[in-house]
């Protein structure tokens, strides 16, 4: 099973006002398990970005000077989602903003949906959490993921907590296969153990010079007779 957790910036907080995608970034998972494969890209916007918006992420437009437009870097974006599904944290906002830039340049499956699944993963702790915190922050908190990197939102970065969020909510495969192999290990050595215990107590009895003493006639007649009474009382 392929994954891609997916996390964007913008210029502000809705494109129906007109605000752009700036900066998108995605990890690979593969069976649960990371694969090294990134996907990472700033975008220029074509217009000023929110001030409220920059303190949150820290770019600003100067910082985006020579990066490419949606249109130049969307083949290449879509070609890494392709058939994966997309584990997002808040889905509608960030597939709106990816299907709003995919329709201003006219692209003829500006649905996110036609090229991959999304799973969003605030719906998911929403069910898991009801009436709690469910941001990323707070989730990261719940769940123990090391997020003391994040001065602040960024879209690569949001993508790796989410991914270590998400793999936690949903059972830790990570922390699963560390279990399996500790328990490998432990088996391993208790059988190892056993084995050992095995040799060494064949090798005691080897070595030690038991005496065998026999019954008289008198203690086996004894015992014979003992056997009779108590089949004639179970009769």
């Amino acid at each position: 099973m392929r994954q891609i957790a997916l996390d964007t910036e913008t210029t502000g907080l809705s494109p129906a006002q007109g605000h752009r995608v700036i900066e998108i970034g995605c990890i690979e998972m593969i069976d649960r398990r990371f694969t090294g494969r990134e996907y990472h890209v700033f975008i220029h916007p074509d217009r000023e970005i929110d001030e409220a918006a920059q303190r949150v992420h820290g770019i600003s437009l100067d910082d985006l000077e020579t990066a490419p437009r949606f249109a130049e870097i969307a083949d290449e974006f879509l070609a890494f989602v392709a058939d994966a599904e997309l584990v997002i944290h808040n889905a509608d906002f960030d597939v709106g903003f990816l299907e709003h830039e995919l329709s201003l340049m006219g692209h003829p499956q500006p649905k996110i949906t036609a090229h991959s699944t999304v799973l969003d993963t605030l719906s998911l702790a929403r069910k898991m959490h009801p009436g709690q915190r469910n941001s990323l922050d707070a989730l990261c908190k719940r769940y123990e993921v090391d997020a003391s990197k994040r001065d602040v939102h960024g879209a690569l970065i949001d993508s790796d907590l989410l991914a270590r969020v998400y793999l936690a909510m949903t059972g830790g495969q990570t922390a699963l296969s560390l279990d399996a192999e500790a328990t490998d290990r432990q088996d391993e050595q208790t059988q190892g153990q056993a084995t050992g215990a095995g040799r060494l107590a064949a090798g005691a009895a080897a070595d030690l010079n038991l005496v065998v003493i026999k019954a008289t006639a008198e203690e086996a007649a004894a015992h014979d007779a003992l056997l009779e009474k108590i089949a004639n009382m179970n009769r």
